[in-house]
C-alpha cells in the first residue's frame, strides 16, 4: 500500500484544484456507478412488451421501502467507515479488525429482522406506499426477491465502503462497477430471453451483489491486509455496536425523510393522477438521482480537504475548496436542468417507449427541474458544514428541503392544482432550500473573514 503519511501534509499544501480532482474522481465515478446500477433495473423494465408502463409504475411504488432498507444499512455503514478510519489512523488495527467484525455481525442481524417484517407484511406495505390493484403484481415480484437478499445487499455496501477507507479504493470502485456491468449484461438475459419480467430484474440485481459479496469476503478474510476478519468472526461488542450506530444516526435519518417524501409523493401522484403519474415520477426520480450522484462524488473529494484544512486553521483554503466544489456542483445540476429543459424527451424515452407515459413523464420532469440548476450549491453547502463538524447545520439542511418544505407543499398545492402542484413543490422548495444555503454560508464565511490563519476557531462551533 502507498505511504498514507504523505496524504494529510498534501492536503495542506497542494494546489486546491488538484487536490479535489484527486479526491473527488474516484468517488465521482463509484457514485455514477451506483446510480447507473439503479438505471439499469428501471430502463429494462420500462421496455417489457405490454406490461412496461405498469411494471415501471409498480417499480417506482418499491422506492420509499428500498429507502427504509439503505438507511437501515447506512445506519450500521457508516458508523462503521468512521470508526475503521480513527483506529486506522491510530495505527489501532486489533480494534478496526473488531469493528469489521461487529459489521458482519450487526448487519446480519438488521437484515434478516427488515427481511422477515418486511415479507410478513409486504402487500401491505407496498399498498400504503401508493400501490394499486394493476400494480401490485409488479411491485411485490420485484420486491420479494429483493427484500430476499437485503442482508447480501447490506454487507456488500457496508463493506465496500469499509474497503475504500482502508486504503484501497480502486478495489472498491472494482467492485462497484463489476456490480453495474454484470446487471447489465444479466437483466436482458433474465428479463427477455429467459422471459421472466420484472422478476428477471431483480434476481440479475441480487446475483450481482452476492458475487460481488463473495470476492469481498475473500478480500477482508486475507490475513495479508491489516484489516481482515479475526476470530472469533461473529462478534457482537455492545459498545462498539453502540458508537457505531450513533454515528449513523445522522445519515440515518436523512435516508428516513427521503423515504417518507417518498411515500408521500406516491400517495398524492395516485390520488390526484393515478398509476402512470407514479410511474413518471420514478422515471423523473432516477434521471435526476444521477447528477445528485454526481454531486455527492465531490462532496466526498470535498470532506477530506475542508476537515483537514479547518482544523490545520487554514481558512483561506477552506473558503477555496467550498467555493470550487460548489461551482463544479452548479454545473453539474445546471447540466440537468438544460436537459431537462430542452430536450426531456429524450431522456424520458430511455426508460419507456409509452406515448401517455412519456408525455406525463416530460411535463414532470420540466417542471420538478425547473429550479434545480443550483441546487448544486445547496448539496455541496449541507456537506461542508458536516465536514466542520457543524452536524446541526448539516443536518437542518439536508432536512429542511424534505420535511420543513417540500413534505407540506405536497400536502396543500395539489388541493389548489391537482398533480401540478405535486410536480411544483419541488422546484419551490429546491429554491427555499438554496435562499437558506445562501445565509449560512454567507455567515460562515463572514466569521471566516474575521479570523486569520492560524487563530482560533472554537467560537464558530465546529470540530476544531
Amino acid at each position: 500500500m502507498a505511504d498514507s503519511s504523505a496524504a494529510p501534509l498534501e492536503l495542506g499544501t497542494e494546489s486546491i484544484g488538484k487536490l479535489l480532482r484527486k479526491f473527488a474522481v474516484p468517488g465521482i465515478i463509484a457514485q455514477t456507478a451506483a446510480s447507473l446500477y439503479n438505471m439499469v433495473d428501471s430502463i429494462y423494465i420500462g421496455h417489457i412488451p405490454n406490461v412496461g408502463s405498469y411494471a415501471i409504475s409498480g417499480l417506482a411504488v418499491t422506492f420509499p421501502l428500498m429507502n427504509i432498507s439503505i438507511a437501515l444499512g447506512t445506519l450500521v455503514g457508516v458508523g462503521a467507515m468512521t470508526l475503521i478510519s480513527i483506529m486506522l489512523g491510530q495505527k489501532n488495527y486489533d480494534a478496526a479488525s473488531k469493528v469489521l467484525s461487529n459489521t458482519l455481525t450487526l448487519n446480519v442481524i438488521i437484515g434478516i429482522l427488515f427481511t422477515v417484517v418486511a415479507m410478513v407484511f409486504l402487500d401491505p406495505i407496498l399498498y400504503f406506499f401508493g400501490a394499486s390493484e394493476n400494480t401490485i403484481p409488479f411491485a411485490r415480484d420485484y420486491m420479494t426477491i429483493i427484500i430476499l437478499g437485503n442482508t447480501f445487499t447490506h454487507l456488500l455496501h457496508g463493506f465496500n465502503g469499509i474497503i475504500r477507507s482502508s486504503g484501497h479504493p480502486k478495489t472498491a470502485m472494482g467492485l462497484t462497477l463489476f456490480t453495474v456491468i454484470s446487471n447489465a449484461i444479466l437483466d436482458p438475459i433474465f428479463i427477455f430471453v429467459l422471459d421472466m419480467g420484472i422478476k428477471g430484474a431483480a434476481l440479475a440485481t441480487v446475483l450481482c451483489q452476492i458475487l460481488a459479496l463473495t470476492y469481498t469476503l475473500k478480500f477482508l478474510a486475507d490475513k495479508k491486509h491489516f484489516l481482515h476478519f479475526t476470530r472469533p468472526v461473529f462478534r457482537l461488542d455492545a459498545k462498539i455496536a453502540k458508537q457505531s450506530l450513533a454515528i449513523g444516526l445522522g445519515p440515518f435519518m436523512m435516508n428516513v425523510a427521503a423515504s417518507l417524501v417518498a411515500l408521500f409523493v406516491n400517495q398524492q401522484l395516485r390520488k390526484y393522477g393515478g398509476d402512470l403519474a407514479i410511474g413518471a415520477y420514478g422515471i423523473i426520480n432516477r434521471f435526476v438521482m444521477l447528477f445528485a450522484m454526481i454531486c455527492m462524488g465531490f462532496n466526498q473529494g470535498l470532506q477530506p480537504i475542508a476537515g483537514y484544512n479547518y482544523g490545520a486553521r487554514q481558512y483561506k483554503r477552506v473558503k477555496e475548496i467550498f467555493v470550487l466544489t460548489a461551482k463544479w456542483e452548479v454545473l453539474v445540476t445546471t447540466t440537468c436542468f438544460l436537459i431537462a429543459m430542452f430536450i426531456p424527451e429524450v431522456a424520458v424515452g430511455l426508460f419507456t417507449n409509452d406515448p401517455e407515459l412519456k408525455a406525463i413523464a416530460v411535463r414532470g420532469l420540466r417542471i420538478t427541474t425547473s429550479g434545480f440548476a443550483l441546487v448544486g450549491f445547496g448539496m455541496a453547502s449541507g456537506n461542508f458544514f458536516q465536514c466542520l463538524g457543524m452536524v446541526k447545520k448539516s443536518i437542518f439542511l439536508s432536512l429542511s428541503r424534505q420535511l420543513l418544505f417540500l413534505l407540506p407543499f405536497l400536502y396543500t398545492l395539489p388541493l389548489w392544482f391537482q398533480e401540478t402542484g405535486v410536480w411544483i413543490s419541488f422546484p419551490i422548495s429546491d429554491i427555499l432550500n438554496i435562499i437558506v444555503s445562501a445565509i449560512l454560508i454567507a455567515d460562515i464565511f463572514r466569521k471566516f473573514n474575521r479570523l486569520k490563519d492560524g487563530e482560533d476557531a472554537s467560537s464558530l462551533g465546529g470540530a476544531v
